[in-house]
């Protein structure tokens, strides 16, 4: 009988719980350090003055992803995690006074863009066709399995996805895609908004990208009934419900290595030994914090890769509740490409962001008091390189409210009962995110998705990676489905126990 592995985790994010959760199930005997005193990383919550926030991704969708773990574990899903499918994915609001709803049935959502934008229904249905081809051809090879395998290039799935390369439409940006599939402008910056669902610039990243609003409108958007960080909650319960072990502030000093192969950790000045280690740590702080001494080892090309957006979030508690808003909020920039040469290209922030208005207490009242509204206001804004991040936000608030005042008919900053701000900054700094980016790598070249690091060590024996800074990246579903890569790699190399 072989002996059970002993797997090391560092980091309690949804990757690096999703990873303990497989492996368990695997047979292995599995151990997680977090830094933190609590899991979820940036998926995360607090409570200011009796309003509750979810402090990190505000959007759920795939929760397919969720209901695996569950399901390989033999358990049932609802026993731990409940959730609902939103009807409205996204209110969206322009500064000439158009409004559109992202309806989830696409039937109505296109009935909608049609009474109040100069597109038609079919254009839409057309876009979305489009997507839902996009997601056929990479969803099984690009998002599933490891880029960095052989074996990944010796299937049937990927000899047809390399035949149909060409429809993956890698050789535009998503706002030259965008521009010839609609001829209202409102509808081209519609859909060049989810060039941020992973950090990036609709005016560089690949038309490939234009797979994302798919994901939204097919499979759905959907509100846990715990909040955000229910996710995180149930995932740690089934987890442990495994034999996984926690341990909250607990932060890896250094991964030992020895003639190129792993030996163990360094955690709060003690030696903690095993058969392999996951990092769900920002690959560019495990390399530069945990493996000094072995800069030979680190892939260098890979490291000095142009970063993704970060955000500036202000979590305002809201002294009256507005009956015209959604759980999910869009307040348009009247110059998007202004504001994506600031964030990219000037690295500040834009006179007139796009405003990202998330209200958790619409679907979950007693996150806020009686009358009352817990706002996640957030905006995109450049990677931490070193601004007068002080004097920005102080300038971004200004504009925020300014705009939100004059759309919403209400003195905003006089509503205002409670504040916390989350910058690059403190991103960096809480969740070991590199200059405060919130996907690892930006996506704005053709072929980001293979230049992203993979999900195991080429020249560190039985060191692995998950999380949003490595392949296939950053947001809820793709760490979600990092974990299935890099424990499917682990399964290969090390077999199960009998």
């Amino acid at each position: 009988m072989k002996a059970v592995p002993k797997s090391l985790i560092i980091g309690a994010g949804i990757a690096g719980i999703a990873t303990a959760i497989r492996l368990a199930v695997q047979g292995h005997h599995v151990e997680v350090f977090e830094a933190n005193a609590y899991p979820g990383g940036k998926l995360s919550e607090f409570e200011q003055g009796g309003f509750r926030f979810d402090a990190g991704p505000s959007l759920f969708t795939m929760p397919a992803y969720v209901d695996e773990l569950f399901a390989l574990a033999g358990k049932k899903t609802a026993d731990f995690f409940r959730y609902q499918k939103l009807d409205k994915v996204c209110q969206y609001f322009y500064e000439d006074g158009t409004q559109i709803m992202a309806f989830a049935n696409t039937k109505l959502f296109a009935e909608d863009v049609y009474l109040n934008t100069d597109e038609s229904t079919e254009s839409i249905k057309k876009y979305l066709a489009r997507s839902a081809e996009i997601y056929r051809i990479t969803n099984h090879v690009f998002l599933e399995k490891s880029l960095h395998r052989l074996k990944t290039y010796l299937n049937w799935d990927t000899i047809k996805s390399v035949f149909n390369f060409s429809k993956i439409d890698a050789f535009r940006t998503m706002h030259k895609a965008n521009e010839t599939f609609f001829k209202d402008d409102r509808l081209v910056q519609f859909y060049d908004r989810y060039a941020t669902y992973n950090g990036s610039n609709p005016y560089s990243a690949p038309a490939t990208l234009n797979v994302i609003p798919h994901l939204e409108q097919h499979f759905g958007a959907y509100f846990p009934e715990g909040g955000m960080y229910s996710i995180v909650t149930s995932l740690v319960m089934l987890a442990k419900s495994l034999g996984v072990k926690f341990h909250y502030n607990s932060p890896v000093s250094q991964i030992i290595v020895n003639n190129k192969k792993l030996i163990g950790l360094n955690v709060n000045g003690g030696i903690v030994s095993g058969d392999l280690v996951v990092s769900n740590m920002d690959v560019w702080f495990t390399y530069h914090k945990l493996l000094e001494g072995h800069e030979h080892l680190f892939p260098k090309k890979v490291l000095s890769q142009e970063r993704s957006s970060s955000a500036l979030i202000f979590y305002w508690g809201i002294s009256k509740q507005f009956p015209e808003l959604e759980l999910h909020n869009i307040f348009f920039s009247i110059d998007y490409k202004a504001e994506f040469d600031h964030i990219w290209i000037d690295k500040d922030i834009f006179y007139d962001p796009t405003i990202y208005l998330n209200i958790s207490s619409k679907y979950k009242p007693d996150d806020a008091p009686e009358g009352c509204e817990n706002w996640f206001t957030m905006i995109n804004v450049p990677a931490n390189t070193g601004q007068d991040w002080d004097s920005l936000i102080v300038t971004a608030r200004e504009n925020i409210l300014k705009k939100l005042t004059r759309i919403l008919g209400d003195d905003i900053g006089e509503l205002i009962v409670s504040e916390s701000i989350l910058d690059p900054r403190s991103i960096e700094s809480r969740t070991s995110s590199y200059q405060g980016s919130l996907y690892g790598t930006s996506s704005n070249s053709q072929f980001a998705a293979f230049l992203r690091h993979a999900n195991r060590s080429s020249k560190i024996k039985n060191l692995y990676f998950c999380g949003g800074s490595v392949h296939p990246g950053g947001g809820i579903p793709l760490c979600l489905l990092s974990a299935k890569i890099v424990s499917d790699w682990i399964a290969d190399d090390f077999p199960k126990t009998s």
